[in-house]
């Protein structure tokens, strides 16, 4: 029994040679045009698919980089500003007892100018105090003598007495007799 394989089966042995040196020929262009021209656009693609991974992995360590760089600047200008505040808040604290020093000095020579006014005052207010003291002693002492004691010699011992007397019976204490 014969197998009838209907258009597939050639009817002539010229057609089969036909066939294969055809078949060959084909292989040998697509060898030498087709294949190169796939495996230049395979390798074209897997170059820029593998360029893209690396110039992204690339980017990505760079953005890292950047962002620690980032980072650190960050911290240091953060330090810096610890610093700068401490610096402040030091140079407030030395301003502050400057100040103080300043405002006590000012007040101690203030109390020192004071004391010598007051002293000054006191002083002359001795001095004029003798002055008319001793003048109406001197004239009570002539009217209860009953001559003149205008004699400046004597005038003046006998206000210094009575000057002397005034200031001994004022530093003395009271024993508490009122």
């Amino acid at each position: 029994m014969q197998i009838d394989f209907g258009p597939l089966l050639p009817h002539y042995p010229s057609e089969i040679i036909a066939a294969i040196v055809f078949t060959i020929i084909l292989t040998i262009v697509m060898a030498k045009f087709v294949v190169p021209s796939f495996e230049k656009m395979y390798a074209e693609r897997r170059d820029e698919i593998t360029g893209g991974m690396e110039r992204a992995e690339k980017a990505q360590q760079e953005a890292e980089a950047a962002l620690k760089k980032y980072q650190a600047q960050l911290a240091e200008a953060r330090e810096e500003a610890a610093r700068i505040r401490e610096d402040a808040k030091n140079q407030g604290a030395q301003i502050i007892t400057e100040m103080r020093e300043q405002a006590n000095a000012e007040a101690a020579r203030i109390r020192e100018a004071t004391q010598a006014q007051l002293e000054a005052e006191r002083k002359q207010a001795m001095d004029q105090l003798r002055g008319e003291v001793g003048g109406l002693a001197t004239t009570l002492a002539g009217r209860i003598v009953g001559e003149s004691l205008d004699d400046d010699e004597r005038a003046r011992r006998t206000i210094d007495r009575f000057i002397a007397d005034l200031e001994a019976q004022d530093s003395a204490p009271t024993g508490g007799v009122s």
